[in-house]
């Protein structure tokens, strides 16, 4: 292969680097998504529609441009818009990243423009809902952009035998990073919130999701001051034009030149639909301790931290058995797991809070490794120098369409009005995905572009 120069020259020092922003951006993903923006900002459109702080149920509405808006469905709307946005800029910003000679002002634009717009959420005061809705696409959007270049690195990191150690590794720093900070902003939240002062609660929730901001772009200097150029075949040869319409362009050939490569978009097919069943889980966790389990809130967060700190344990340890039985089967040993956590989760009694807790236990373990197995498997699967691009269209099939397991979880509850029948029917995306990442012939995948299979799959 032509980049084993590159990859020997990618020492300790540089795949820290590249750790280091996993640990960085987890702070948005945990700190800001997970807990604290969502009610934060729906609290915020319920004051611009004239609803108390504090009051139970807000009726009012809004009218963002005219157009009127439950002020209960703001936040829900705007995550749809910015997945539709994203599935537009992540395989552009794929393709601008493999055309440009170097990636790191790429991460460090992405980067520092979301944690900028997640830092200006400080401003979002009284009734701005306007302000702190377009605050949060241009963050969620630069996060998914610049999580596109962060993976591109990857195959430049390690050869075809250490791809799972180095991509496990990353996810687990990260997950313990995003755990670190929401543990010391919902520490700061419970000793300086006041009992009858929702205005003081509103206040600390702002100026947590501040910190993540802080956080993300204070740690993402660690990447780029310790992760090297290596400049992919796109990025060299002749001169061309201007690298953003070079990207525009370049999106056209690569959707073309997929449909040379069938066996990787089998892949990402059966990635799509094992990881939906996994996001879906993720996202609807809550609502369903809440709404079927009667849980509290303190359960909820406790439940969240359990989650996060065993998910590093749990990379970790998946990542390592990928070494001795291959990702493949590892990644299908963890898919069995989670067909064990959704059964169990729908036979959690209501009202005690320690078998929730286990459960969150269990999604810890398996979560982390099963994402970071399929980034590193996945990038077997790339033609080389189109990092970039391919993984600007795995992260379509990890955000763009995570709508279609909470859309089959809502039909299953609209028919049957039961939160432990859609949880259980979520079983179908783990043995259809997995069934589905059975019949890949990895090999002949992996050598169809050009690629070296590692010893084990």
């Amino acid at each position: 292969m032509t980049d084993t120069p590159t990859i020997a020259a990618a020492g300790r020092r540089e795949r820290t680097g590249w750790y280091f922003y996993d640990w960085a951006n987890s702070a948005f993903s945990t700190t800001v998504i997970t807990v604290f923006l969502g009610p934060f900002l729906t609290t915020v459109t319920e004051l611009a529609a004239g609803c108390a702080i504090d009051a139970d149920d807000c009726d009012g509405t809004v009218r963002p441009f005219g157009i009127p808006v439950a002020a209960g469905s703001y936040y829900a709307y705007l995550v749809s818009l910015s997945v539709l946005l994203t599935v537009f800029v992540l395989p552009v910003m794929g393709a601008i990243a493999d055309r440009a000679p170097r990636k790191k002002p790429l991460l460090a634009g992405a980067a520092f423009t979301g944690a900028a717009a997640t830092i200006g959420i400080g401003f979002v005061t009284g009734d701005r809902y306007l302000l702190g809705g377009l605050l949060f696409l241009i963050a969620n959007i630069s996060f998914g952009a610049a999580i596109v270049v962060y993976n591109s690195f990857l195959p430049q990191l390690a050869g075809p035998d250490e791809r799972d150690k180095i991509s496990s590794r990353g996810w687990a720093i990260g997950y313990l990073g995003g755990g670190v900070l929401l543990m010391l902003n919902l520490v700061a939240v419970t000793m300086l919130s006041e009992d009858g002062n929702p205005q003081r609660t509103l206040d600390l929730a702002r100026w947590s999701i501040v910190s993540a901001g802080v956080w993300w772009a204070a740690f993402t200097l660690v990447p780029l001051l310790w992760l090297k150029e290596h400049p992919g075949a796109q990025a060299t040869g002749e001169k061309r034009g201007n690298v953003l319409t070079d990207g525009f362009k370049q999106l056209g050939h690569t959707i073309k030149a997929m449909r040379a490569y069938p066996l990787t978009l089998f892949f990402l097919g059966a990635y799509l639909i094992y990881n939906d069943g996994i996001q879906t889980v993720i996202a609807l966790a809550s609502q369903f301790g809440t709404e079927e389990l009667k849980l509290d809130q303190s359960t909820l967060i406790i439940t969240i931290l359990i989650v996060q700190f065993l998910a590093f344990g749990g990379a970790l340890l998946l990542g390592a058995l990928a070494t001795k039985i291959g990702a493949r089967k590892t990644i299908l040993l963890s898919l069995a797991l989670w067909l064990v956590v959704v059964t169990a989760a729908y036979w959690l009694p209501e009202g005690e809070p320690l078998p929730f807790m286990l459960l969150g236990a269990g999604i810890g373990l398996v979560m982390g490794g099963s994402q970071a197995l399929s980034r590193s498997l996945f990038s077997q699967l790339i033609p080389e120098g189109r990092e970039g691009e391919y993984y600007g269209f795995y992260e379509i099939s990890d955000k763009g369409t995570s709508w279609l397991g909470p859309l089959f979880f809502g039909l299953i509850f609209q028919l049957t009005n039961s939160y432990r029948a859609g949880i259980i029917s979520l079983m179908i995306f783990f043995v259809v995905g997995g069934v589905l990442l059975a019949f890949v012939p990895l090999r002949r995948a992996i050598t169809a572009v050009g690629n070296t299979p590692p010893r084990l799959l």
